[in-house]
This record gives C-alpha cells, sequence and structure tokens, in this order.
C-alpha cells in the first residue's frame, strides 16, 4: 500500500524536470501564498522540518522522488492517499514545472478499513528520522496509475 502514487503524466513531467535539474523532492504545500499544492524542488532546496512525514518516495526509473508533507497535514490527511496528477494551467512560481504550462494537482482517494490498518503497522518517517539515516523500504509496483480515475474514482471522471 502506497500513501502516494502518480499518474503517468505526472511520472513524465517528473522525469523531464529530473533530466533538466537533477534529482527531485516534492513537498504537499500546506496553503498560504501557493494555495495546498505539490511543490517540486530540486533535492535539497527545501528544508525538511524535522515534523514534516515523508509520505513516501516515487520510482521513476532513473531515479525517485521523496514526497513530504507536514506534520500538522499528515495527521488530518493520514487516511488519504495522494494521487500525483498533471493538469494544464500555471503551476507556483517556486516550483520547477511553472514555466511548463502545466501543474502538479494533489488529488486523494479515502483508504479502505483493511488498508488503513496495513498502514498502522507501517514506520511512519519524519525529517528527525530522515536527517539520521531512516529510510523506508524499497516501493513496490503500484505507484503508477495509468489515468486518475484508476485511483480515485468519482462522477463524470470516467465515460460510462
Amino acid at each position: 500500500m502506497h500513501r502516494v502514487v502518480m499518474t503517468v503524466a505526472a511520472r513524465d513531467l517528473l522525469k523531464q524536470l529530473a533530466g533538466r535539474h537533477g534529482p527531485l523532492m516534492l513537498h504537499q504545500s500546506g496553503g498560504c501564498c501557493d494555495g495546498s499544492a505539490p511543490m517540486c524542488y530540486p533535492l535539497g532546496d527545501f528544508i525538511v522540518g524535522e515534523r514534516d512525514v515523508l509520505l513516501g518516495v516515487l520510482e521513476l526509473g532513473d531515479g525517485s522522488v521523496p514526497v513530504w508533507i507536514s506534520g500538522s497535514q499528515f495527521e488530518t490527511w493520514k487516511h488519504t492517499q495522494l494521487v500525483l496528477d498533471v493538469v494544464p494551467g500555471r503551476g507556483s512560481g517556486f516550483s520547477l514545472e511553472s514555466p511548463e504550462g502545466v501543474r502538479f494537482l494533489s488529488r486523494g482517494r479515502a483508504f479502505e478499513a483493511d488498508e488503513l490498518s496495513a498502514l498502522a503497522a507501517e514506520q511512519v518517517i519524519d525529517g528527525a528520522g530522515w536527517k539520521t539515516g531512516v529510510r523506508p523500504e524499497p516501493a513496490e509496483a503500484g505507484q503508477v496509475v495509468v489515468d486518475v480515475a484508476d485511483a480515485c474514482p468519482a462522477p463524470g471522471l470516467r465515460d460510462p
């Protein structure tokens, strides 16, 4: 079970940005100036706080992208799988995709009861743990969904 997955479009954009900027990281913004949006940075350009929580590490095949969220926001979202997607529009001025004419978008899917039980047994890694070398197990398959409707079934996302 993954706390974060990505659409094919998000994976392709991350690969493109990594080719241009090197290793990347994402931080799910909690609001204010940039709204509540996933922000993409060169790895290390955003200082991860000790209470930030690692949602997961997205595997790109030729690199990986850690995805972080603030601890307080994690407490609100811990029952939800984050689905990283890409939509047309202008991203935040701070996020690397900003000049590309597209932006990352977080979508959410509430975990089922059995998924929540499985996640409860997993270690939550925070920024303090990361700094001391704690790392998650390598991701299993299933981090890429073909279409957002595959992860977030909702009326209007699929043709009847």
